[in-house]
């Protein structure tokens, strides 16, 4: 489900210089803003860094880009 928002216009330009530069439109550039800020107020303890590396997890095990752990690897 879509819906209408208004957002400030300062927004919308740093979006739009962001998703150039990350090849992303700009709706996915707020989206993924939104995204992160999410978690992160879930998870107030996490940083941003930690947030990105669960994600990259999450899509690697959603990707199949896995493989079993065998203790001593690192």
């Amino acid at each position: 489900m879509s819906i209408a928002v208004n957002l400030d216009e300062k927004l919308v330009n740093d979006a739009r210089a962001q998703s150039k530069v990350l090849s992303r439109s700009v709706t996915k550039q707020i989206e993924h803003w939104a995204k992160i800020g999410h978690i992160a107020e879930d998870n107030p303890d996490l940083t941003y860094s930690q947030i990105k590396n669960i994600l990259l997890g999450v899509e690697d095990y959603h990707s199949g880009n896995i493989e079993d752990y065998k203790r001593g690897d690192l």
